[in-house]
């Protein structure tokens, strides 16, 4: 699979993209017009930028206006065109794309623009070049794929083809399997983005919303299979305009373009007739079967304060590793791990974010080929030392620069306990009441609102999972947009949520937290109510409710009053769903807005965002008044 991407979709002045196109991995780059205007430099010049980079130019684009012009008009389009050929061949490019116009003063007729094709065909071949004709959703007479190819096919010259554009094929919902019939030596290139399902106007549409395959909301991998079932195997490009993109890191969008890239190419070659697709070869997404285990870097004051809150909990202190200031928590299947060792990745962390949930261990079916498929798709190995004996788990950057570890049954990484922990416990301290918490339901992650979509697509390329549509949170300060991650049977959910300014609670976390990373943990019981008994009598604190809640909510579901008094004697919030009720109990907040929650899911399939509003103006009342120190 050849890659590329235009420079339009990335942020920077050219040598800038360049410079992240090639780090990125991507074999070629499509030069957008502007982005050639605006440098100052000659088109020999970018030719020559581009090549050593070890870039190939796959295209300069754009030629508007074209096709279909009146008598008054045709000759001085001709001119422009060769004006555009002289640039190429300065440039080292055969490729231009020309979209169908949009000119008010155009003229409609296949065999008219047919016949305009052909002569460029004519004057293309006498320089070496091609010309590639696209169809634009908002075309003023083609809007179509369907029609393009009809213009190419009767302007039936070797030098003229076609251009697919995943956006403007699916933005109207064309039928796809259309593009099966049309010969792969008259496909040119490929254009790819996505786009959240949006009901707007297509311009602005696809000017401003469009992100990589996978972000988004269109069937882009249907779109690509059918093209790679034509035999198709040249050029897949990136063509992306959105917003959000033009003011971020051009490294990070690039290196975002390729995985997507990569991610959708493994996709489409577990089709069976995707015959012209050649990819690299990885292992399929990894199932996950559960969380292993979630570590906390912190040092011996804070682990202290921790370790209180977790003994409320009902958690108690089973196992210490054997060479590091590592304590190992229990309850039910959740281990939860407090590092203060000195050194290590774990003191750095503390150095940065203070006390932090830092990493997680998943549970995989299989660790090695997880790893793999990680680092094919770009994402950072981890390693660190470890002494002789002791288990080297596999592990990747994740969100914030912490750690996602991945752990399987197939080897000692399951035992990894075992060898590297000694039993122990905690003498002295009183004996706490299980609190009958099973398992973890969710992780809560906490990012800047533009670093959301690199997330969603980490999780969802490398894990077998599936992205839910986009919430917003209600903060008394602002919105926060929530997105979760899941996988079907329910054994991995992480929640992100992006956050768009510091005064919501999300973007005091962050901002305290010096950057993203994970806010709280929720914990599954089979009964809240002899969870909060257990936890009341154990010291636990927990987050109290506005009063004002349980009327509403008893009204609004048609609560018994019993049940309504309970949910309020136990600061418990309720929600429903078609599916089921759900119940949930949080902590205060502790280190700078982390906490923890307590869930009950008695068929529900949501996380609770109705209650996200009431949640987080009692955690804000909680919060250390801005400019307080910390004590």
């Amino acid at each position: 699979m050849k890659t590329s991407i235009a420079t339009v979709s990335i942020s920077g002045e050219l040598p800038e993209k360049l410079e992240a196109i090639a780090k990125a991995g991507f074999d070629g780059v499509e030069i957008f017009e502007n982005d050639f205007l605006a440098f100052d430099g000659s088109p020999a010049d970018v030719g020559k930028m581009v090549r050593d980079h070890g870039l190939e130019i796959t295209l300069f684009q754009p030629f508007r206006d074209f096709e279909g012009m009146p008598p008054s008009h045709r000759s001085r389009t001709f001119d422009r065109a060769e004006r555009k050929f002289d640039v190429m061949q300065e440039l080292g490019t055969d490729l231009v794309l020309v979209c169908s116009n949009v000119s008010p003063v155009s003229l409609g007729g296949i065999d008219r623009a047919a016949a305009d094709f052909h002569e460029l065909g004519e004057r293309a071949a006498r320089r070496g070049l091609k010309v590639g004709y696209e169809a634009l959703a908002w075309g003023r007479h083609i809007n179509d794929h369907r029609d393009a190819w009809e213009i190419v096919r009767r302007a039936d010259h070797p030098n003229i083809g076609l251009i697919l554009d995943s956006f403007h094929t699916l933005s109207r919902k064309i039928d796809i399997n259309s593009i099966r019939s049309i010969p792969k030596d008259k496909i040119f290139i490929v254009q790819l983005a996505d786009a959240p399902l949006i009901d707007m106007d297509l311009l602005y549409w696809s000017r401003h919303f469009r992100n990589m395959p996978g972000e988004g909301d269109l069937p882009v991998t249907a779109f690509t299979t059918a093209i790679a079932e034509t035999g198709y195997d040249g050029y897949f490009s990136l063509e992306i305009f959105n917003d959000q993109f033009r003011g971020g890191s051009s490294r990070a969008i690039a290196d975002d373009g390729y995985r997507s890239l990569i991610y959708l190419g493994d996709q489409v070659r577990r089709s069976p007739n995707a015959s012209g697709l050649t990819v690299l070869d990885m292992p399929d997404r990894a199932t996950v079967k559960g969380v292993g285990f979630v570590e906390f870097s912190s040092d011996e004051k804070d682990a202290a304060d921790l370790a209180a809150i977790l003994r409320t909990l009902g958690f108690r202190k089973t196992a210490k590793h054997k060479s590091k200031k590592v304590s190992l928590y229990s309850q039910g299947d959740i281990r939860l791990l407090v590092n203060t060792d000195e050194k290590g990745f774990a003191n750095a962390s503390f150095a940065v974010h203070g006390t932090s949930a830092y990493a997680m261990a998943l549970v995989v079916d299989d660790a090695g080929q997880a790893f793999e498929r990680a680092v094919a798709l770009g994402a950072e190995p981890f390693r660190q030392q470890v002494a002789a004996g002791e288990v080297e788990i596999p592990a990747i950057r994740g969100v914030g620069g912490g750690l996602v570890y991945l752990i399987d049954d197939n080897s000692n990484l399951g035992r990894f306990s075992e060898i590297d922990f000694l039993p122990a416990s905690e003498e002295g301290e009183p004996e706490m009441a299980p609190a009958h918490l099973e398992h973890v339901d969710h992780i809560a992650q906490t990012v800047a609102y533009e670093e959301m979509l690199t997330w969603l697509l980490f999780y969802t390329s490398i894990f077998e999972t599936q992205k839910t549509p986009m919430v917003d949170i209600i903060d008394p300060a602002g919105v926060v947009r929530s997105q979760v991650v899941e996988n079907a049977s329910g054994t991995l959910r992480i929640t992100l949520n992006g956050a768009e300014n510091r005064r919501t609670l999300a973007g005091h976390f962050i901002a305290e937290k010096f950057g993203s990373g994970v806010q709280h943990l929720a914990f599954h019981t089979d009964d809240i109510f002899a969870t909060a008994a257990a936890l009341r009598k154990n010291g636990f604190k927990p987050l109290a409710i506005s009063p004002n809640y349980y009327g509403d909510v008893e009204a609004r579901f048609g609560l018994d009053a019993e049940l309504s008094e309970r949910l309020k004697e136990e600061n418990i919030l309720y929600d429903r769903d078609e599916h089921g009720e759900y119940f949930q109990l949080y902590s205060m907040t502790y280190s700078e807005g982390f906490f923890f929650e307590i869930v009950e899911r008695r068929g529900y399939r949501g996380y609770g965002a109705p209650n996200a509003i009431f949640r987080i103006a009692a955690l804000k009342r909680a919060l250390r008044p801005e400019g307080m120190p910390r004590v």
